[in-house]
């Protein structure tokens, strides 16, 4: 019973990174309709920047910097690239993005090289403990930073201009266009806030009990991108479902592997997907997407 409830609690934190990351997908293709294939080379522009700039600057300073450097990027992305595709089919668009996606993934990976980058975070690698369930400082802020920066996302989405002009576009692009909606500034503003979030999870997915900055920090992006379709791509409260579930299916294979040898080591990597795609084959559009209905 201990083992369950210390993996739950490991795979809630990680969902709530997850959650993060998913709510990027999301908002982007709200306001954008692109599905942003190169939202895992920004996280890990966001990770990198905190690594190589936290000696100089300190944690706090350089994880600002990594939020803001991976906001323009994402923002740079949009303005070059998305906004003069505006109207190109969104096959097209999604390709594009991977074509960013490897320029900016390649750099990184020649940057990095085979090196394991340190960012010192405050609370190093300390533990939480409550009777035999324990999880890391590192996972515990994580949770309490995404609840508030999640919760502040709904408010502004439900109650500001920017979140009424993302709903009215994604709703109907035409008749928000014609109501003075301009949808540039919106899909910027999109692009932008999904880069910063994607910064947030950077910083602590390269925390306890992850060793640092690598490579291998691109691949949790490809493990949010489930939890975002399961969800429902078009729905922000979907996201953060989806990526509690996917972070605590995720651990309990990981955590229970032994008594699931017969599936094979590492099977624990591919959950998320086979989690996917069980939801899809019951309800394609995800738990909370919303249904196409075609008259003919």
């Amino acid at each position: 019973m201990t083992q369950f409830l210390s993996l739950l609690v490991n795979g809630i934190s990680l969902g709530t990174i997850y959650a993060l990351i998913a709510l990027g997908f999301v908002i982007i293709f709200k306001a954008s309709e692109v599905v942003n294939f190169a939202h895992g080379s920004l996280l890990l522009l966001g990770a990198y920047t905190i690594a190589v700039t936290a000696d100089d600057l300190g944690f706090v300073g350089a994880a600002l910097l990594g939020i803001v450097v991976t906001a323009v990027a994402a923002l740079i992305i949009e303005r070059l690239i998305i906004n003069q595709l505006r109207g190109a089919p969104v096959i097209s668009l999604a390709i594009v993005t991977i074509g960013v996606d490897i320029i900016i993934l390649t750099d990184l990976i020649r940057r990095i090289g085979s090196d394991i980058l340190n960012v010192p975070h405050p609370w190093a690698g300390d533990f939480i403990r409550a009777g035999g369930v324990g999880i890391s400082v590192n996972r515990g802020v994580a949770m309490l930073v995404a609840a508030v920066l999640i919760g502040l996302f709904f408010l502004a989405f439900k109650y500001s201009s920017w979140g009424v002009a993302m709903r009215a576009s994604a709703e109907d692009g035409e008749t928000a266009a014609l109501m003075g909606i301009r949808q540039g500034q919106v899909s910027a503003l999109a692009w932008v806030v999904a880069g910063a979030l994607a910064a947030v999870a950077a910083l602590f997915l390269v925390g306890s009990p992850t060793p640092g900055v690598s490579p291998a920090v691109y691949t949790v992006a490809l493990a949010a991108f489930p939890a975002a379709i399961l969800g429902g791509l078009d729905s922000t409260g979907g996201a953060l479902v989806g990526g509690l579930l996917i972070g605590v299916a995720e651990t309990m294979a990981a955590g229970y592997q032994d008594e699931m040898l017969f599936l094979g080591r590492g099977f624990g990597s591919v959950v998320p997907y086979i989690v996917m795609l069980l939801v899809l084959l019951v309800r394609p559009s995800g738990l909370f997407g919303t249904k196409e209905l075609t008259r003919v």
